[in-house]
């Protein structure tokens, strides 16, 4: 595998954790940041839409099932 450097993989990595939704605290302490910062400010990029994920999930949760 050459041209690959172990930091390309790393980032892979966490890109690949954060689209599928891993919690950013969980990548932050699996990359060894010491600041959560950090972590959003390199890998947040690749979730645009992460607030509006939140949102809709959170909504969900608010709608009560009426049963007939």
């Amino acid at each position: 595998m050459r041209g690959i450097k172990f930091h390309d993989l790393r980032h892979t990595h966490a890109t690949l954790l954060m689209k599928q939704g891993t919690n950013p605290k969980v990548v932050q302490k699996r990359l060894g940041h010491s600041n959560i910062s950090v972590t959003f400010d390199v890998y947040s990029h690749v979730v645009p839409g992460m607030q509006e994920l939140a949102a809709m999930e959170f909504d969900e949760t608010l709608i009560i099932p009426v049963y007939s």
